[in-house]
């Protein structure tokens, strides 16, 4: 069986629209990758909304995972710290690229106000699970 081939599509900075997305003090710029893929990929571009800018309080997931295949983010702009099931804390800065496995265990502990990240994952709609513990949880707070 083949698969949909996959469409020509092109996103343009002059014609950014950034929207609330699956974190409140978040917002997404969605970079039509995922009607181009037939709902196989998206990618955005994620940073912080100028209404939360020093709330760093604000400024966590808490613990979940995402049910997905593929999911990797690459930092363009400030810094981001994660803490993951079975690797501890990490600080990622302006051109670190990170590969998270499917379905681990993170939380975003807090970034710099001028954070802005590109996420790629697939499939373009799936789960993200509010998860209780992990072994890691006290660097979680």
């Amino acid at each position: 069986m083949s698969e949909p081939k996959q469409l020509f599509s092109v996103s343009r900075a002059q014609d950014a629209v950034y929207k609330t997305g699956l974190r409140s003090f978040m917002e997404y710029r969605d970079l039509g990758i995922e009607g181009g893929t037939h709902g196989r990929f998206r990618a955005h571009v994620i940073r912080i909304k100028a209404d939360s800018a020093g709330a760093h309080e604000l400024h966590t997931t808490g613990l979940h995972q995402h049910q997905c295949d593929f999911q990797m983010f690459y930092v363009l702009k400030g810094w981001i710290k994660f803490v993951y099931e079975g690797q501890g804390e990490h600080t990622f800065h302006a051109g670190d690229c990170v590969l998270q496995p499917p379905g681990i265990v993170h939380n975003e502990l807090e970034c710099s106000d001028d954070i802005e990240v590109l996420e790629i994952y697939s499939p373009a709609v799936h789960p993200t699970v509010v998860v209780e513990s992990m072994a890691e949880a006290a660097a979680a707070r």
